[in-house]
C-alpha cells in the first residue's frame, strides 16, 4: 500500500470521499493576478514612476519583468508549478499598445487587450479585470469621489471603458469576467465634509454602471478599504459605503471583500456567511495582511484556511464565491511569491474539502461542543501531506520540495539576466 493510499484510508474512515475531494478542486477557478511579476507597474506610463495613489511596493529584488513578453513567460513559469485551475486577473494599466498606438485610461479598447485573450486562449484560461483608479496624473488625488468635474468625467469614463473590456474578455474566453472597481480615494488627515466625497462616487458609480453589459458574463464589484497610505484619516469606498452599494444594486454590482482591508482583528472568514446570507455571489482577493493592508504573499496560516473553510461549507465552490489572488513582494523572487501563495490557497480549499463538514455541523446542531472540539483538533494530525502530494502529482505538477530548485534555475537562466 502506497503513503498515498494510506493516507486515502485514514480520511475515508471519516467518510470522506478523498477522489471527489480532488476532482473539485482541479475544476476550482482561482484568479492568478498579473501584477505580482512587475511590482504594479503596467505598460501605459513611466515603468519607473513612482507608485501612486495609496499603493506602494517594498524591495527591488532583481527580475522584475519589463515588458509584456517577460510577464507572460513569468505566468507560464508559475503555471507550470501550480496544480488547479487558474485564471488570469489584469489591471487596465496592462494594456498592450501594437504599433505604439498608446490611448489614455478613458480611451482604452478590448483591442489593447487582444494579446492578452490570445495569451489566455492559448493557455485555456479565463479572465478578471480592474480599472487602474490609481498612479496616473488625473487622480488630484481623488478620482471618482473628486469635486472636479473633469476629474471625475475622466475616471467615469474610464469605468465605462473597462466594463466594455469585460464584456469583450468574458465573451471571447467563454468565462465570466470578474470587473473589480477600488479606489485609493480617501483623504490624509481628518475632513471636513465626509458625505459629499461619498455621494459624488455613488453617482460616478452609477454612471460606469449604466454602461450596458451581460450580468452573466460580467459581474462587477465593489471593493472595500479601512485606509492606505496617504488616506489614513477616511476612506470614502468604506465597508459600509461598498456593501451598502453592492446590496443596492442587485443584478448589477456584487461585494468584494479583500481580507487585507479591515481592521486587524476582524477577519473576512466570519464575514463570507454573512454576506452569502443575503448575496447570491461574492467576491474575494486573498492577501495576508501584517497591521496594515500590506499585501504580503499568502500563507497556510490560520486566517487563509478559514476562509478556504466558509467558502466550501456555504457552497462557493459552486460558483458562489469568486477567488482571486492580490499581494505584490518585490523584497523576494517574484515567482515564487506567485507560486508559494497559489499552491497556500490550493492547500487550504483541499485541506477544507477534506473536512467531514456534514459531522460537524450536526454536532453543533446537537449542541454537543465536546465532540466537536476533539473532531476539529483529530483532523490537524491527519496526513494531509500525501494527499496533496497526489493531487499534485494527478495535476501533473510538481509536489512539495520539488518546485523551488526549477524557480531558482529559472531566476538564474533568465530574469538574471534582465538589465
Amino acid at each position: 500500500m502506497t503513503l498515498y493510499e494510506q493516507a486515502k484510508a485514514r480520511y475515508e474512515a471519516l467518510g470522506i470521499d478523498v477522489e471527489a475531494a480532488m476532482d473539485k478542486l482541479a475544476k476550482a477557478p482561482v484568479s492568478l493576478h498579473c501584477w505580482q511579476g512587475d511590482d504594479v507597474r503596467g505598460f501605459d506610463g513611466d515603468p519607473n514612476a513612482p507608485l501612486t495613489g495609496g499603493i506602494q511596493t517594498t524591495g527591488n529584488y532583481p527580475g522584475r519583468a519589463r515588458t509584456p513578453d517577460e510577464l507572460m513567460a513569468d505566468l507560464d513559469m508559475v503555471m507550470s508549478l501550480c496544480p488547479g485551475t487558474p485564471k488570469m486577473n489584469l489591471h487596465a494599466c496592462y494594456a498592450i499598445f501594437e504599433d505604439g498606438q498608446w490611448a489614455d485610461r478613458d480611451k482604452l479598447e478590448p483591442k489593447h487587450f487582444r494579446k492578452w485573450v490570445e495569451f489566455c486562449k492559448e493557455r485555456d484560461l479565463g479572465c478578471d479585470f480592474n480599472p487602474t483608479f490609481f498612479s496616473h496624473p488625473k487622480c488630484d488625488p481623488l478620482t471618482l469621489a473628486s469635486p472636479n468635474e473633469e476629474t471625475r468625467r475622466f475616471w467615469i469614463e474610464h469605468g465605462k471603458a473597462c466594463i466594455r473590456i469585460s464584456q469583450y474578455l468574458a465573451e471571447e474566453l467563454g468565462q465570466p469576467c470578474i470587473m473589480n472597481i477600488w479606489t485609493g480615494d480617501g483623504f490624509k488627515d481628518i475632513p471636513a465634509d465626509r458625505l459629499g466625497p461619498r455621494v459624488r462616487y455613488k453617482e460616478s458609480m452609477d454612471e460606469i454602471l449604466s454602461e450596458p453589459f451581460d450580468f452573466d458574463k460580467v459581474k462587477p464589484c465593489v471593493e472595500s478599504k479601512v485606509f492606505g497610505i496617504g488616506v489614513e484619516a477616511y476612506t470614502v469606498g468604506s465597508a459600509e459605503y461598498s456593501l451598502a452599494y453592492a446590496a443596492m444594486n442587485p443584478g448589477k454590482c456584487i461585494p468584494l471583500m479583500d481580507n487585507g482591508h479591515y481592521h486587524p482583528t476582524e477577519v473576512v472568514s466570519d464575514k463570507i456567511p454573512a454576506l452569502l446570507a443575503f448575496f447570491p455571489e461574492l467576491a474575494l482577493h486573498i492577501t495576508r495582511p501584517i497591521r496594515w493592508d500590506s499585501d504580503h504573499v499568502v500563507l497556510l496560516d490560520d486566517e487563509t484556511k478559514e476562509i478556504c473553510k466558509e467558502i466550501v461549507r456555504c457552497g462557493g465552490l459552486d460558483g458562489r464565491v469568486h477567488m482571486a489572488l492580490d499581494y505584490f513582494d518585490a523584497s523576494i523572487n517574484r515567482v515564487a511569491a506567485w507560486v508559494v501563495g497559489f499552491r497556500n490557497v490550493q492547500k487550504a480549499l483541499l485541506m477544507a474539502l477534506l473536512t467531514p463538514a456534514a459531522d460537524q455541523k450536526a454536532l453543533q446542531d446537537k449542541d454537543n461542543w465536546t465532540a466537536l472540539m476533539v473532531a476539529q483538533e483529530e483532523m490537524k494530525t491527519l496526513p494531509f501531506g500525501e494527499i496533496w502530494n497526489e493531487y499534485c502529482r494527478r495535476c501533473g505538477k510538481p509536489e512539495d520540495g520539488q518546485w523551488f530548485q526549477k524557480v531558482l534555475d529559472y531566476e538564474k537562466e533568465v530574469q538574471l539576466k534582465r538589465v
